[in-house]
């Protein structure tokens, strides 16, 4: 929010000689973050002219220019060149001399041009920085304006204006006003506060006679769409005239631009009480004005210029004719103000703030009002803000106030909020005394009152974001000095901190980080090609949960793999020059049952907790989110450097990528071979854990990774890690280092060679018993002396006692038990 000091001085009194850091540290002091500084740019001797004569002198490229004599206030005229073509003799005009910076910065000197020196320069709005008309120079006649010649035009315009630039943060709508921001200025520097939003005691009606009509007998959320709903009239204003300096320059200082005189009003009074108002054409408008929610099929064409097909969920602001505006979002086209309204129908409302921030995000129609009425405008300033307006269109247009007009007003006031005795300090940690904390309440516009249990506040009308004692303590803290606040962490209880399954997960990246691969996180969207792609073994179409406002409308699925994302990580990194990857993410899935209609039209009210039902209900209606674990690998893992080859990523890297998975996670995985579809068949494996397939790893098809523009060989693997991680469960065993020296033996089996090498080492696993520590695959060999459609095994084996040191016939024995148990399953035979 944009705050030029000189209004913010209306209403809270700034020190003379304050600067804008000092109104900086005011407002930082109180929870604001600080922007920038903003002015206009304009410096030095700036004045007020009258053109004196001018001759017009044609150009050899078609231009005609004007020298002139200019009277600056000075004993002598000024020679000046211009090319404007709007002005006339004796037109007050501002003019720039030499030595003075106008925004760009753009300093201006005397100089030669269309064979004259032209000894200063007459400005544009456009040049000064107080609007875009570049059409031709400043006639301050038509401002309004009749200064003395010579005189100041950086003080007659505003340009000397300076404001500060404070981020409001989402909760605290009452400060995106002059009204709110005075207020904390006021609270953060004990100066006296007038607040421009009082309302006069028991006016409750502005007038009669003006046909409004509420029907919102079904509101969104439970909650009528419309509060409080005033409207007045005036009638006869000259839209034609201008705004004034003032308004023009204060708009600008905030960030919006001046639009024409009656607009500007509108806009200026939503900055100054933080009210957003709309202006009608009385004489556009169709007999009345009816706030009712849109019909299905209903258009409206917005003031931007586009057709909008409405939702039934959006407010509508109608006359007889229909539509007519976006209620608290943007009005329409059919009865906006324009230069030849003479009649004004003023709207001042407070709308439904869940209402408008759907609107505005169905309609993708952020502006200034929406993001005050999403936020909470003080239901008691409609009235005050219309009387602005009218105020303001007859001392600036010439209107007459009219006597039609309409109120609604949901009257009452905020529950009270109960803060027991020591609750503030025991929560901030600072030792607040009973008063000063009532003083700081009442500071911010709560009533305070003594309970037996310690007070009850109830928040002013301007503070919806003061719904708990929490809230509460936080603004004791925030006004009483945050510097106060002790940097001290707490000390948290014992038994808290990580779940076993989010101590699993860390686990689990940490370790991958550790083993080199890098974590690449990417968003959840993709196409339903890739998710029919990746989403299952067998490939084919898949169902898929699509976004209802996706923001690539290329990607509008959510992923069922965490595949895509990695070989689009790949394909981005290869395309920049990076060809050596081990890439890694852990993330969610979203796996919607293929029949399953997901989503809800249950939308539980807020401040209170949903029913056990309720939550049944909102959890049913999302689908099935598991998070996997996904490794991607290309390029090469090893360098070429002297003497040694290069070495390139493949399957072994992603199978030792998922044996870091497992033991991180606490579970033995095995592999065996499988198909995929999008995998190279004969490349691919399915993991197994506990006897429950958990994943998939292999060798991207040739095809896919062309398609990524992916170049060698890539392999991946994905797991379910949530699954893997409760396959482990809670439980953690721990086995102690046995004294006694290991006997090692190696064994060959020659198998047909369909059987899967996993298949057969499980065989000796389980016929070697307990002495066998350790078994390892070191050869699969295929060549002569073995038969055609057989392969020979070798695998390595450790063997260990706990208690005593093994005999080499104990190791023998136990490894011709693992034998014989192959032999029984697949034929297996020792190698000779």
């Amino acid at each position: 929010m944009r705050v030029p000091i000189s209004w913010l001085r209306e209403f809270v009194e700034v020190p003379a000689g304050a600067t804008t850091d000092d109104v900086f540290a005011s407002f930082v002091s109180v929870g604001f973050e600080e922007e920038e500084a903003i002015g206009f740019g304009v410096t030095g001797p700036v004045v007020v002219g009258k053109v004196l004569s001018f001759d017009v002198e044609p150009q050899k490229n078609g231009k005609n220019i004007r020298w002139c004599q200019v009277d600056v206030g000075e004993a002598e005229p000024r020679g000046i060149v211009c090319g404007a073509q709007n002005f006339h003799p004796g037109d007050k005009v501002v003019v720039t001399l030499p030595g003075s910076v106008l925004p760009g910065p753009f300093p201006i000197a005397a100089r030669k041009t269309y064979g004259h020196v032209s000894d200063g320069m007459i400005a544009s709005a456009k040049e000064l920085g107080l609007g875009d008309d570049h059409d031709g120079i400043i006639r301050l006649g038509e401002w309004g304006l009749d200064p003395e010649v010579g005189s100041d035009a950086i003080a007659l315009l505003g340009l000397d204006g300076e404001a500060v630039d404070v981020n409001v943060t989402p909760d605290r709508g009452y400060a995106l006003s002059i009204r709110g921001l005075a207020r904390e200025y006021a609270l953060a520097t004990g100066a006296a506060f007038h607040d421009p939003g009082a309302r006069p005691a028991g006016e409750t009606d502005p007038g009669s006679g003006f046909p409004v009509r509420i029907q919102d007998e079904n509101p969104l959320r439970g909650r009528a769409g419309v509060r409080e709903f005033v409207v007045r009239t005036v009638s006869g204003v000259d839209a034609s005239r201008p705004t004034p300096p003032w308004m023009r320059a204060r708009l600008l200082l905030a960030g919006i631009r001046p639009l024409g005189l009656l607009i500007d009003i509108t806009n200026l009074v939503m900055l100054e009480l933080g009210n957003p108002i709309h202006g009608y054409d009385a004489d556009r408008l169709s007999g009345g004005i009816t706030v009712r929610r849109a019909a299905a099929g209903e258009h409206l064409t917005t003031l931007d210029g586009t057709d909008r097909t409405l939702s039934a969920e959006d407010l509508l602001i109608t006359d007889d004719s229909g539509p007519i505006g976006l209620a608290g979002v943007m009005g329409g086209q059919t009865t906006e103000l324009q230069d030849d309204t003479t009649n004004v129908v003023i709207e001042a409302a407070v709308f439904d703030m869940v209402s408008i921030a759907r609107t505005a995000r169905r309609h993708k129609l952020p502006s200034e009002a929406s993001r005050r009425f999403e936020r909470g405008v003080d239901p008691r300033i409609p009235l005050v803000a219309a009387q602005r307006v009218v105020d303001l269109m007859v001392e600036l247009a010439g209107g007459t106030a009219g006597e039609a007009g309409f109120a609604l007003g949901v009257e009452g006031t905020a529950d009270d909020i109960d803060l027991p005795r020591g609750f503030v300090s025991g929560l901030i940690g600072v030792d607040y005394a009973p008063a000063r904390i009532a003083e700081t309440l009442e500071l911010v516009g709560c009533a305070v009152r003594e309970t037996p249990e310690g007070c009850a506040a109830t928040p002013p009308s301007w503070r919806p974001d003061l719904t708990d004692k929490w809230t509460l303590a936080e603004e004791v803290a925030r006004v009483d000095g945050l510097d106060k606040v002790p940097s001290l962490l707490p000390t948290p209880p014992s038994g808290r901190g990580y779940t076993a399954a989010q101590a699993a997960r860390r686990r689990v990246a940490n370790s991958l980080a550790a083993a080199g691969l890098v974590e690449t996180p990417s968003f959840p969207f993709t196409s339903e090609a890739q998710n029919d792609l990746h989403g299952s073994a067998a490939g084919g179409h898949l169902p898929s949960v699509r976004l209802a406002n996706a923001l690539d409308g290329q990607a509008p699925f959510l992923r069922r793999s965490l595949v895509p994302g990695l070989v689009q990580t790949a394909h981005r990194n290869l395309a920049r020059g990076t060809t050596d990857l081990a890439l890694f993410e852990i993330g969610g899935v979203f796996l919607p049952a293929d029949g399953v209609a997901y989503g809800t039209d249950t939308i539980p009210p807020l401040g209170e907790r949903p029913s056990d039902a309720v939550l049944a209900e909102l959890d049913a209606a999302i689908p099935p989110q598991p998070r996997h674990v996904a490794v991607l690998f290309a390029g090469d893992i090893a360098p070429k450097q002297p003497g040694r080859a290069a070495e390139a990523a493949g399957l072994a890297q992603a199978l030792d990528a998922v044996r870091v998975i497992a033991e991180a996670a606490g579970v033995t995985i095995t592999v065996a071979q499988a198909e995929r579809a999008a995998l190279h068949p004969g490349r691919t494996g399915v993991l197994v854990a506990a006897g429950e397939e958990v994943g998939y790893v292999g060798e991207l098809h040739p095809d896919v990774a062309a398609d990524a523009d992916l170049v060698g060989r890539v392999t991946v693997a994905e797991l379910d890690l949530d699954r893997v991680v409760a396959l482990a469960g809670e439980r953690v065993t721990v086995s102690s280092l046995s004294t006694f020296p290991a006997a090692t033996q190696d064994v060959s089996l020659v198998v047909p060679a369909g059987v899967p090498a996993g298949d057969v080492e499980s065989a000796l696993v389980e016929g070697a018993g307990d002495l066998l520590e350790a078994v390892r695959l070191v050869d699969d060999y295929r060549g002569s002396g073995i038969a055609g459609g057989e392969k020979s095994l070798t695998f390595a084996l450790r063997f260990r006692a706990e208690d005593r040191t093994l005999t080499a016939a104990e190791a023998t024995e136990a490894k011709t038990a693992g034998v014989r148990v192959a032999a029984e399953r697949f034929g297996a035979t020792l190698r000779d």
